[in-house]
């Protein structure tokens, strides 16, 4: 059984989550769309996840439950500044295992467990900020209505972990729930960086989000991550045609 750690509550009460990112962004470091997403997610007990966390982040929590996410999409246009995308290295499939966190601040993000890309120098240049990136074998297709994303990772060793999920995107969502915002507005990430805990903060405009129903699902990137529980079919399902985000300057997590 995994261990459970105890981590000291936020400082403040979590930020509220929001539309549109609550702080101003200031100089913007990176660009990129994410388009044609899948939001595969299941609810989690808040006990299990908090070991894969870093220092000085909790588990964000919804009705006493957290959630953990397989989020794969295409990723294009990826820039540094404001310039133009890098071309072909800027344009790569994407999945990413992913949790939720709040630090001392209140301030709500994602913590990626994995992120599989499908260009090997791109892979390289990433995992120097302290992002998990992975390089993998991938392909995003669609038929109609339908998408299916595939991805086998190639490096780190051991390969091999796979995925394939296969979405039908349905209609537009008017009116999100409020667990609909709260795994998808987040505006920012926890990280760690030269031993320190980072918040890395973003913004893009509001999320199109649509009704999606799971064809089929075929992952091992959650276990790999270490989440061996989350082989069950996923609570929610959602797709999005995607925005364009933008990334400020990290900053580190205030902490005790």
């Amino acid at each position: 059984m995994r261990a459970v750690t105890e981590e000291a509550p936020p400082e403040r009460p979590a930020e509220p989550v929001t539309p549109v990112a609550p702080r101003e962004l200031g100089r913007v470091v990176f660009t990129q769309t994410w388009s044609n997403l899948a939001f595969l997610h299941w609810a989690a007990d808040p006990a299990v996840v908090a070991p894969l966390l870093p220092a000085g982040v909790v588990p964000d929590t919804i009705g006493g439950r957290t959630y953990v996410g397989l989020v794969p999409f295409f990723m294009r246009d990826v820039g540094f500044g404001t310039t133009p995308g890098v071309p072909y290295f800027g344009d790569f499939p994407e999945t990413n295992v992913r949790l939720y966190s709040v630090d001392s601040a209140g301030r709500r993000g994602v913590v990626f467990v994995s992120l599989e890309a499908s260009r090997l120098a791109t892979v390289l240049a990433a995992r120097r900020t302290g992002l998990p990136y992975m390089w993998a074998r991938m392909r995003v297709t669609r038929a109609g209505d339908v998408w299916t994303y595939r991805t086998v990772r190639r490096w780190p060793r051991p390969a091999g972990p796979h995925s394939i999920a296969m979405v039908r995107a349905g209609e537009r969502i008017a009116e999100p729930s409020e667990l609909e915002h709260f795994l998808t507005d987040r505006w920012g990430l926890h990280l760690r960086v030269g031993g320190r805990t980072c918040y890395w903060p973003n913004e893009h405009s509001r999320w199109p989000l649509h009704r999606a129903e799971l064809l089929a699902l075929d992952d091992e990137l959650v276990p790999a991550a270490g989440l061996p529980e989350f082989t069950r079919p996923p609570d929610s399902v959602l797709w999005s045609p995607g925005v364009d985000a933008r990334f400020g300057v990290p900053f580190p997590v205030s902490r005790r």
